[in-house]
């Protein structure tokens, strides 16, 4: 599959209206529930899961709508989500001694965000 210049601008549109929400979301999360545990990055992370699941199952993942495939999953959820926030706040968690609230964090992403993409994708119908 070759990119042209729309395919690369969707994705950038898409990403920062994603890091945007995603901003958005990890403010509100803190100031809900505190920044004792990473609420706010557990969230986009779960939310954007079940995203994921839904998208490939309406979409088809990816071979079955490129533009939209761009836009949605590699932008806007790609932009959302944040693998490497979860990564330095579970390191930090581990470097203050957190040794048992990390592992949480990890096992409360990790375990629930493939079952959240796989319900993402059942509820939509995908595999029907």
């Amino acid at each position: 599959m070759t990119l042209g210049p729309m395919d690369w601008l969707l994705v950038a549109l898409g990403g920062a209206l994603g890091g945007m929400a995603r901003l958005a979301v990890t403010e509100l999360t803190g100031l809900w529930w505190g920044r004792a545990f990473p609420w706010g990055t557990l969230v986009v992370n779960l939310s954007g899961t079940l995203g994921i699941g839904m998208l490939a199952a309406l979409v088809g993942w990816p071979e079955g709508g490129a533009a939209a495939w761009g836009f949605l999953a590699v932008g806007v959820l790609g932009g959302f989500t944040t693998v490497s926030s979860f990564s330095l706040q579970t390191l930090t968690l581990f470097q203050e001694g957190r040794h048992g609230t990390a592992m949480v964090n990890i096992v409360a992403t990790l375990v629930p965000g493939v079952a959240l993409a796989g319900l993402g994708w059942r509820v939509m119908g995908g595999g029907a």
